[in-house]
Protein backbone atom coordinates (compact mmCIF):
# COMPACT_ATOMS: atom_id res chain seq x y z
CA UNK A 1 0.00 0.00 0.00
CA UNK A 2 1.70 3.49 -0.69
CA UNK A 3 0.59 6.44 1.75
CA UNK A 4 0.39 9.20 -0.23
CA UNK A 5 -1.05 11.59 2.40
CA UNK A 6 -4.25 12.48 0.53
CA UNK A 7 -6.72 9.95 1.88
CA UNK A 8 -8.46 10.44 5.36
CA UNK A 9 -6.93 6.90 6.35
CA UNK A 10 -3.12 8.13 4.80
CA UNK A 11 -3.10 11.07 7.13
CA UNK A 12 -4.17 8.86 10.29
CA UNK A 13 -1.57 6.06 9.45
CA UNK A 14 1.17 9.22 9.22
CA UNK A 15 -0.47 11.39 12.50
CA UNK A 16 0.53 7.61 14.38
CA UNK A 17 3.49 6.97 12.60
CA UNK A 18 5.13 10.83 13.96
CA UNK A 19 3.82 9.91 17.35
CA UNK A 20 6.20 6.55 17.58
CA UNK A 21 8.75 8.65 15.36
CA UNK A 22 8.75 11.03 18.11
CA UNK A 23 8.72 8.47 20.44
CA UNK A 24 11.62 6.41 19.17
CA UNK A 25 13.64 10.01 19.41
CA UNK A 26 12.66 10.90 22.71
CA UNK A 27 11.20 13.59 21.75
CA UNK A 28 8.14 14.06 24.35
CA UNK A 29 7.38 17.23 23.02
CA UNK A 30 6.62 16.47 19.61
CA UNK A 31 4.56 13.42 20.83
CA UNK A 32 2.68 16.00 22.92
CA UNK A 33 1.95 18.35 19.83
CA UNK A 34 0.50 15.43 18.50
CA UNK A 35 -2.02 14.93 21.06
CA UNK A 36 -5.68 16.51 21.76
CA UNK A 37 -5.53 18.34 24.88
CA UNK A 38 -8.44 16.70 26.03
CA UNK A 39 -6.85 13.35 25.24
CA UNK A 40 -7.66 9.94 26.76
CA UNK A 41 -4.77 7.58 27.51
CA UNK A 42 -5.88 3.94 28.80
CA UNK A 43 -3.00 2.56 30.48
CA UNK A 44 -2.14 -1.53 29.72
CA UNK A 45 -4.18 -2.99 32.36
CA UNK A 46 -5.10 0.04 34.19
CA UNK A 47 -7.22 2.82 34.19
CA UNK A 48 -8.23 5.69 31.49
CA UNK A 49 -6.44 9.19 32.13
CA UNK A 50 -7.36 12.01 30.73
CA UNK A 51 -6.01 15.44 29.24
CA UNK A 52 -2.32 16.09 28.09
CA UNK A 53 -1.00 17.14 31.37
CA UNK A 54 -1.64 13.52 33.08
CA UNK A 55 -0.28 12.13 30.00
CA UNK A 56 2.76 14.44 30.21
CA UNK A 57 3.16 12.43 34.48
CA UNK A 58 3.07 9.29 32.79
CA UNK A 59 6.03 9.74 30.17
CA UNK A 60 7.79 11.28 32.98
CA UNK A 61 7.59 7.99 35.04
CA UNK A 62 8.47 5.86 31.95
CA UNK A 63 11.22 7.84 31.16
CA UNK A 64 12.36 7.38 34.66
CA UNK A 65 11.55 3.59 34.83
CA UNK A 66 12.12 2.61 31.23
CA UNK A 67 14.04 2.94 28.09
CA UNK A 68 12.18 1.61 25.08
CA UNK A 69 12.35 1.50 21.49
CA UNK A 70 9.35 0.36 19.41
CA UNK A 71 10.60 -1.73 15.85
CA UNK A 72 8.53 -3.61 13.30
CA UNK A 73 5.94 -0.85 13.62
CA UNK A 74 2.88 -1.84 11.38
CA UNK A 75 -0.27 0.78 11.38
CA UNK A 76 -3.43 0.70 9.94
CA UNK A 77 -6.31 2.93 9.47
CA UNK A 78 -9.86 2.53 8.89
CA UNK A 79 -11.05 4.14 5.53
CA UNK A 80 -12.75 7.70 7.73
CA UNK A 81 -9.28 7.92 9.45
CA UNK A 82 -11.04 8.16 12.90
CA UNK A 83 -9.88 4.93 14.40
CA UNK A 84 -5.81 3.60 14.01
CA UNK A 85 -4.69 0.55 15.13
CA UNK A 86 -0.74 -0.09 15.69
CA UNK A 87 1.22 -2.90 16.24
CA UNK A 88 4.86 -3.34 17.32
CA UNK A 89 7.82 -4.53 19.17
CA UNK A 90 8.87 -3.16 22.49
CA UNK A 91 13.16 -3.46 22.86
CA UNK A 92 13.24 -1.89 26.27
CA UNK A 93 15.57 -2.03 29.44
CA UNK A 94 13.96 -1.64 33.00
CA UNK A 95 16.10 1.24 34.82
CA UNK A 96 14.13 1.87 37.79
CA UNK A 97 11.17 0.50 40.38
CA UNK A 98 8.20 1.11 39.21
CA UNK A 99 4.98 0.74 41.47
CA UNK A 100 3.66 -2.83 41.85
CA UNK A 101 5.96 -4.17 39.57
CA UNK A 102 9.16 -5.85 40.32
CA UNK A 103 12.52 -4.93 41.35
CA UNK A 104 14.03 -3.00 38.65
CA UNK A 105 18.04 -3.69 37.77
CA UNK A 106 18.91 -3.01 33.91
CA UNK A 107 16.89 -5.90 32.91
CA UNK A 108 16.55 -6.27 28.96
CA UNK A 109 13.47 -7.12 27.88
CA UNK A 110 11.54 -7.57 24.45
CA UNK A 111 7.43 -7.39 23.97
CA UNK A 112 5.41 -7.42 21.26
CA UNK A 113 2.51 -4.69 21.73
CA UNK A 114 -0.36 -2.73 20.34
CA UNK A 115 -2.23 0.16 20.66
CA UNK A 116 -5.36 1.81 19.44
CA UNK A 117 -6.39 5.39 18.51
CA UNK A 118 -9.03 7.51 17.93
CA UNK A 119 -8.07 10.40 15.66
CA UNK A 120 -10.40 13.45 15.76
CA UNK A 121 -9.22 17.29 13.75
CA UNK A 122 -6.06 15.91 12.82
CA UNK A 123 -4.90 14.88 16.80
CA UNK A 124 -4.23 12.21 18.32
CA UNK A 125 -7.38 11.87 20.52
CA UNK A 126 -7.14 8.77 22.27
CA UNK A 127 -4.54 6.14 23.17
CA UNK A 128 -5.46 2.46 23.84
CA UNK A 129 -2.12 0.80 24.78
CA UNK A 130 -2.07 -3.46 25.25
CA UNK A 131 1.09 -5.88 25.98
CA UNK A 132 1.08 -8.66 27.90
CA UNK A 133 2.08 -7.87 31.18
CA UNK A 134 2.54 -11.01 32.59
CA UNK A 135 5.23 -11.99 29.79
CA UNK A 136 7.03 -8.73 30.73
CA UNK A 137 7.02 -9.97 34.38
CA UNK A 138 8.91 -13.56 33.40
CA UNK A 139 11.45 -11.89 31.43
CA UNK A 140 12.58 -8.96 34.14
CA UNK A 141 11.67 -11.63 36.60
CA UNK A 142 14.85 -13.59 35.38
Amino acid sequence: MIVDGNRLSDRAIELVLAYYTAFNRGDREAMLDLLADDVAHDVNQGGRETGKAAFTAFLGRMDRCYREQLRDIVVMANESGDRVAAEYVVHGEYLADDTGLPPAHGQKYVLPGGAFFDVRDGLIARVTNYYNLEDWIAQVSK
